[in-house]
């Protein structure tokens, strides 16, 4: 079985006898029912999984349940015979967007308090437009990815204690040995190829087949583009999502990387507000990772973002070089000379910055150029600029230095990524190798790291 983080959250969860239901959100077939099935069936004696996609596609049982008594009658024919008290009964609602008056319902399953509830959802953002009254006070939503660089090590047989050694090494400033290096870096390189789908990563542990890796990662990316179809019922709506996920690619392959909205329909003239809804089903599904720009950046983030310059990621870094390399897998593990990592490495750290609870977001400017991630520092309250090199300049950043150089900006921590092996701080700067990534933590240990 794959380890997840966000198992001890829903342990805790669980256990708290909390008054709120707990949603965990995130694209499809990323592990959601997986553990909080694991998680459930250990806590409880009486473990109750309901799948509403599969309801509406059968028996739709739930279709018309619009009070509680009707989701109880409902239950009750499916499961009559496991339904104890709150204290020994866990009724789990699977992929409950499906039908958007369950969403309605939670206020009043949780105030009637017969059962304890969790619920997972694949589409959230889409649920939510078509329901009006969600009860934002009765709900607790977690958002969930695909496995992260440090779950990939638990799944590869890395313990928690040389981790831990790694981190402390990390926060010591100090290099990893030549031989932990070369480790770390080689299974990095492999993370970049299987990614974080956990039938991929699986299917890794098993066979190291590169062939039925990239099947698996084929398999979901063409699901992702199916789901549009599914849930959107405009039929130009489902072209346009369709041609902005297929365009992420290229876009990643191009200089700026961001979105042009002109591109998206051959249109001259065309708007980024015009594909809002477009832009929003990918990211709200959980299949894409937006990144705004920012030109004036002050904490926190999230109030300076710009609405028109956009660059879109692939929630998972496997399907993109998937895309990229097909089965050629000495283009990642053999740095040739020949072959741009860039789009790559900057892929993967937004992957874990997005896992880690960030907002992300890049800094624009006309005059002063641009820097591939922002963060905020939260116990500082600032912001932190991240430069990603794939090559061997990775000490050339222009961008970086003249984005420093801004006092106004009050930087006064920066960090450059690369496979270096040297963990050094110039003046402002912490020069890392990338996998250190994994250290990089929202909340109070970002302040740790980055001092």
């Amino acid at each position: 079985m794959l380890k997840r983080k966000i198992e001890k959250y829903i342990e805790e969860y669980l256990a708290s006898g909390s008054n709120k239901m707990l949603i965990i959100s995130g694209a499809r077939q990323i592990g959601k029912s997986y553990i909080i099935r694991y998680v459930g069936s250990k806590m409880f004696k009486n473990f109750i999984e309901v799948n509403m996609a599969e309801d509406a596609n059968g028996k739709r049982l739930f279709a018309d349940a619009k009070s509680k008594d009707d989701f109880y009658l409902a239950l009750s024919s499916v499961a009559g015979e496991k339904l104890g008290t709150k204290s020994d009964t866990l009724v789990f609602i699977d992929e409950i967007q499906t039908y958007s008056h369950l969403l309605t319902m939670i206020k009043f399953l949780k105030a009637d308090d017969r059962y304890t509830y969790i619920a997972s959802c694949s589409l959230l953002g889409v649920a939510l437009k078509s329901t009006t009254s969600i009860p934002i006070g009765s709900v607790i939503l977690e958002r969930m990815y695909p496995l992260d660089f440090e779950e990939f090590l638990w799944a590869n047989g890395a313990g928690e204690f040389a981790i831990s050694k790694m981190r402390e090494t990390f926060e010591k400033r100090e290099s990893q040995s030549e031989a932990i290096h070369k480790h770390l870096l080689d299974l990095f390189k492999k993370y970049l190829l299987v990614g974080g789908l956990p039938d991929a990563v699986n299917e890794f542990v098993a066979t190291k087949n590169i062939v039925a890796i990239r099947h698996i990662q084929e398999d979901v990316r063409r699901m992702y583009k199916l789901d549009a179809a599914t849930y959107e019922r405009d039929s130009k709506t489902k072209l346009k999502i369709g041609r902005i996920y297929d365009m992420i690619s290229s876009n990643l392959e191009n200089r700026k990387k961001r979105v042009v909205a002109k591109d998206i329909e051959d249109k001259k003239n065309a708007r980024m507000d015009s594909y809002a809804d477009e832009f929003e089903y990918l990211v709200s599904s959980g299949t894409a990772l937006e990144v705004r720009a920012v030109s004036k950046p002050s904490y926190p983030l999230s109030a300076n973002v710009g609405k028109n310059l956009l660059k879109l990621y692939f929630n998972d870094i496997g399907i993109f070089t998937g895309i990229l390399y097909g089965n050629d897998i000495l283009s990642v593990m053999k740095d040739e000379s020949s072959i741009n990592l860039g789009s790559v490495y900057e892929s993967v750290v937004a992957q874990e910055l997005a896992a880690h609870g960030f907002v992300l977001c890049y800094y624009d400017n006309k005059k002063k150029g641009e820097v591939d991630f922002l963060i905020d520092d939260i116990r500082s309250q600032s912001v932190v600029p991240i430069e990603v090199k794939s090559g061997k300049d990775y000490s050339i950043h222009n961008a970086l230095d003249r984005f420093l150089d801004v006092e106004e900006y009050h930087i006064s921590k920066a960090l450059v990524l690369s496979n270096d092996r040297i963990l050094r701080q110039d003046g402002r700067t912490l020069y890392s190798p990338i996998y250190n990534i994994m250290f990089i933590q929202e909340n109070t240990e970002t302040e740790i790291i980055l001092d």
